[in-house]
């Protein structure tokens, strides 16, 4: 039996609510749907519990610099993290963590660039950082495509 699309729905049809249910199972959020007021307010009281706890945990180490270490991305991440797994499917949350941990060492690539390119003092900045920024870019983008697809 074909089906035209000029058809109207019937029960042995699923809508297009359930094809999205049913292309990522255990997905609770739609695309494009919009988040109530009570969501968001939830997020963001979560997101700041993280990152005082973590910025208490950091303070108590020596130098006092780990605070900010400590008190920034960590928390954010498990809070984006937490609430994707309630929102979402196991395979999207490790999709996302996943993208953390190559942006990361994409980070340390940007750092190390930096340092390097320091030495340059005849080097402008705007170069310097555009050249950085590449270099995060390359390395994150090539260990996403050499490593996940």
């Amino acid at each position: 039996m074909s089906v035209s699309s000029d058809d109207p729905p019937d029960a042995t049809r699923p809508s297009n609510a359930h094809a999205i249910a049913l292309r990522s199972p255990g997905a609770r959020v739609a695309a494009g749907e919009r988040m109530s007021a009570a969501a968001l307010l939830f997020r963001f009281l979560l997101g700041g519990v993280f990152v005082s706890l973590f910025a208490a945990v950091g303070s108590a180490f020596k130098p006092k610099t780990f605070a900010g270490l400590f008190g920034a991305a960590p928390p954010i991440a498990l809070v984006s993290l937490a609430i994707a797994f309630h929102d979402h499917d196991p395979a999207h949350v490790v999709r996302l963590g996943r993208s953390m941990v190559l942006g990361a060492v994409g980070l340390a690539g940007y750092s190390l660039s930096c340092l390097l390119l320091l030495r340059w003092r005849s080097l402008p900045v705007l170069l310097g950082a555009v050249l950085s920024w590449l270099s995060w870019g390359a390395l994150a983008g090539g260990l996403y495509f050499g490593l996940v697809c």
